[in-house]
């Protein structure tokens, strides 16, 4: 069982090292990075490479570790047994299972994805320990030990918006996904769009970069931002001369709204383009 990328994922020499290491030391795969990277898409693609059923757990700010493992509804139960509802004298019936709770019972070891964990309270991972730890975990309410049949293979992701405590890293194996460089980043499109020219590609390429190395802006277009950009260019028919100016303090990028999400950025390169134009005057 190994990984080594999909037709739809480039995964560099480093990724593929470290989603393998995870594998084998049977740790959780801790994947940090800029938001667009591909974290999320990786625990997919592992899936599909490994031929294994895939587990989402999206974590929002409200998410609760509890809620990974199951939840008991014990206000519709009180309700049921008011009504004289049959159903509510069996307490099992008004139990969710968890994510963890469909990881432990599959027969084959799935892929558990757990998307964004820094979203969620500090104390959200140290809340897991014990279950990632040992696979298990008591449901009080039925008195039933649930204890992981195989061990899944749990990747985490994070986008860094905040620290993560010290005694759930030290369970992690722990892989920071680099931004593509422009070579990477050219297979990339050429995966997503094989018929894409050569020369669009490059003078894409180009400006690209250019936005992203721009000192002052506030949010950097990302791997996913720029592969919408593509789209567009090559649904609008963009002529890579259109492009030919790299500068992007001469020129603003067409189709600029598929990179540039926010006004302050958008009138950052207006003030550029401006300030270009009078000095050339």
């Amino acid at each position: 069982m190994k990984f080594s990328g999909t037709d739809t994922y480039v995964a560099t020499e480093d990724l593929m090292v470290a989603v393998n290491a995870a594998i084998r030391l049977e740790r959780p795969l801790l994947v940090k990075g800029e938001p667009g990277t591909g974290k999320t898409m990786l625990a997919e693609e592992i899936s599909k490479a490994l031929k294994r059923d895939l587990l989402r757990w999206h974590i929002k700010s409200t998410t609760k570790a509890q809620q990974g493992l199951y939840e008991y509804d014990a206000v519709a139960r009180l309700r049921d047994g008011q009504l004289g509802e049959a159903r509510a004298t069996k307490i099992s019936n008004y139990i969710s299972r968890g994510m963890l709770w469909e990881a432990f019972e599959s027969e084959s070891a799935p892929v558990l994805l757990i998307d964004e964990i820094d979203k969620a309270d500090i104390e959200f991972p140290n809340d897991l320990l014990l279950e990632l730890d040992r696979m298990e975990f008591y449901v009080y309410e039925t008195k039933q030990h649930i204890k992981a049949l195989v061990r899944p293979i749990v990747v985490v992701t994070s986008n860094n918006e905040k620290d993560l405590p010290d005694a759930f890293l030290r369970r992690c194996f722990f892989h920071y996904i680099q931004f593509p460089d422009q070579e990477t980043m050219s297979r990339i499109v050429e995966v997503h769009f094989p018929d894409i020219k050569k020369r669009l590609l490059r003078r894409a390429l180009e400006v690209f970069y250019d936005v992203r190395e721009t000192p002052g802006l506030k949010k950097r277009p990302s791997t996913s931002e720029f592969l919408d950009w593509i789209k567009l260019l090559l649904v609008e028919d963009i002529d890579p001369e259109v492009l030919r100016t790299k500068d992007t303090s001469k020129i603003i990028p067409p189709l600029h709204g598929a990179l540039l999400k926010n006004e302050q950025d958008v009138h950052l390169f207006e003030r550029l383009v401006f300030l270009s134009r009078r000095q050339g005057s």
